[in-house]
């Protein structure tokens, strides 16, 4: 046999057993993935999103947990490799369904709940795929008697935006259908700012990692009065996420943050329930607030 060939060959079993342990933890990775693409292995939930001032829940952010597995073992982990797999826009188009059916369900069980708004987490690559431009989405909120106007599609960055000129043309499309755009965990980092400066979204949904303690951290205080400041020129409402106790409701509510969102004011839950908010009669006496209330 020739030296070079043979050489060849015990280098690419060398390489096949050096990437052994790990080609047989993605084949397990993409079995398990498989396995979990059926209604019956995700669970849906809906957490309520409440006006500070008000108390009143204006909409649900629909939420899909898969069963845990053990490549999955948590729904982050689970969201974390689909986000850089190719398997994206099947599992986008399958949750897309599966969200809208359950929603629908629930109207049907539950009344005062026609108008709120729905947020759907989507990932932005799946948005230029065109099963979504196409009309289907349409389609299929017709099926459900439901409206675009009442549709969120929340942007979740698992991966980030590479041609932000012909995405805004994207997003355009989707507000003159009646969608109405929300980007998530704004604050954390260059592309979601990036993607509030180019996108200018109905809703900025401000990350939980900036909520927690927010009281007693000024950094966190201060870089969520800039973008409540950015959302006011903008004309965008802000959400507060993973809001869990009393005193950053409170700091929120003093601040002026118009909606939230978190534990403090509802849980989720696989039934539509409106959120409580414990201190409605906080006053909104900031500087913002009063910036807010010019608008």
């Amino acid at each position: 046999m020739n030296y070079n060939r043979l050489s060849t060959i015990i280098n690419y079993l060398a390489f096949l057993k050096a990437k052994r342990g790990v080609l047989f933890q993605e084949f397990n990775k993409s079995e398990e993935f498989k396995g979990l693409m059926q209604p019956g292995k995700v669970k849906t939930v809906f957490q309520p999103i409440l006006s500070l001032s008000k108390g009143d829940t204006i909409g649900f952010e629909i939420l899909n947990r898969p069963q845990s597995t053990p490549s999955f073992p948590t729904t982050e982990k689970f969201y974390d490799y689909v986000g850089q797999s190719d398997n994206v826009f099947m599992l986008e188009g399958f949750l897309r369904n599966l969200s809208l059916e359950r929603y629908a369900e629930q109207l049907k069980n539950a009344k005062g709940y026609e108008d709120q708004l729905v947020f759907l987490n989507i990932q932005p690559q799946v948005l230029a795929d065109p099963a979504y431009r196409s009309g289907k989405t349409l389609e299929l909120l017709a099926k459900y008697n439901l409206s675009p106007n009442q549709i969120v599609l929340e942007l979740t960055e698992k991966e980030a935006v590479i041609d932000y000129n012909q995405f805004e043309k994207i997003i355009d499309n989707y507000r003159q259908q009646g969608f109405r755009i929300a980007v998530d965990d704004a604050g954390t980092g260059y592309n979601s700012l990036k993607t509030l400066v180019y996108l200018k979204p109905e809703f900025i949904k401000i990350d939980k990692s900036l909520i927690r303690n927010i009281n007693d951290d000024p950094a966190k205080q201060y870089l969520v009065e800039l973008l409540l400041e950015f959302a006011v020129q903008s004309k965008t409402d802000v959400i507060a996420e993973g809001i869990e106790t009393l005193t950053e409701l409170r700091y929120l509510q003093n601040l002026g943050v118009q909606l939230g969102q978190g534990y403090a004011l509802g849980k989720p839950a696989p039934t539509l329930n409106n959120g409580y908010l414990p201190l409605t009669k906080s006053p909104i006496a900031s500087r913002i607030s009063q910036l807010y209330k010019a608008k």
